[in-house]
């Protein structure tokens, strides 16, 4: 069976195919940093850390050190930029991308990872 991450980094792929250019370096640029952070991040939702909120971004649950938060950040701005190429050949808003991503992401997430409600209430993937 496939890991969260492959699969994860597998999408990140598909999606590079069907997004039009944001621009091509900016796009290529944030897919390489996600895959080198992948594991990282991974270990944070783990371990509680971090989880996945309902639009397609990393939220904080526990306080970082410097180093991890700075990891959260940057997957953010690097998952914006995926979501902006996304929306500019779909002609979505980047907030439709993201809040599908979220549904993919949430969908694929192995079980124990935290997931923020939209109403703000923190519960943990069955």
């Amino acid at each position: 069976m496939k890991s969260f991450s492959s699969r994860l980094f597998f999408l990140i792929i598909l999606l590079s195919i069907l997004a039009g250019p944001l621009s091509a370096g900016d796009f290529e640029e944030a897919k390489v940093r996600m895959k080198e952070r992948l594991v990282q991040i991974d270990q944070m939702k783990s371990e509680g850390k971090v989880g996945e909120n309902s639009n397609g971004y990393l939220s904080i649950r526990t306080t970082l050190g410097p180093r991890q938060t700075s990891l959260v950040e940057g997957e953010n701005a690097d998952r914006r930029v995926i979501y902006q190429s996304i929306a500019q050949s779909t002609g979505q808003s980047i907030e439709e991308v993201g809040r599908q991503r979220a549904i993919r992401i949430i969908k694929l997430a192995r079980p124990g990872v935290w997931l923020l409600k939209p109403d703000g209430e923190w519960i943990r993937k069955p």
